[in-house]
């Protein structure tokens, strides 16, 4: 069975926050999370759906958390919450992701911003369409 997994970009910051992030979209994969894992890669993520707020218990290492409503806009961020913590419940989230510590900052991102997290040629495809779009910092290609 083939992984899926989506990219996340900052439509309203121009800069992408993730080119692997795997949905938690079933209650096992959301209960399971990212505890097994060592650390996170500089693109990957987990993306928690659906999501009022989240835990670290059992985590080794820090995250940036960001609440996203059904339209997927930001509505609350948390940078670098420490692992063996629970969360703030957000009413008003629909889904959360959990990125790796600095994306936050790294790409600006604040409450109010609009993401598009769809899979990697869809994300191609929508760009293409948005016209030219100026990337911020180190990304990779989606090929």
């Amino acid at each position: 069975m083939e992984r899926r997994k989506y990219c996340v970009y900052n439509q309203t910051r121009e800069c992408f926050l993730g080119l692997d992030v795997t949905p938690a979209d079933t209650i096992f994969s959301r209960l399971r999370g990212l505890i097994g894992k060592l650390k996170l890669g500089s693109d990957e993520g987990i993306w928690v759906v659906p999501s009022r707020g989240i835990h670290t218990l059992g985590l080794l290492f820090p995250l940036d958390l960001i609440y996203l409503d059904a339209q997927y806009r930001v509505i609350h961020v948390v940078e670098y919450f420490p692992s063996f913590r629970i969360a703030p419940l957000k009413i008003r989230a629909d889904s959360v992701l959990e990125l790796p510590t600095h994306t936050i900052y790294s790409s600006g991102t604040q409450t109010g911003d609009q993401l598009l997290i769809c899979g990697a040629e869809e994300m191609e495809n929508k760009l293409k369409m948005g016209g030219a779009v100026h990337l911020k910092g180190p990304v990779n290609v989606i090929e």
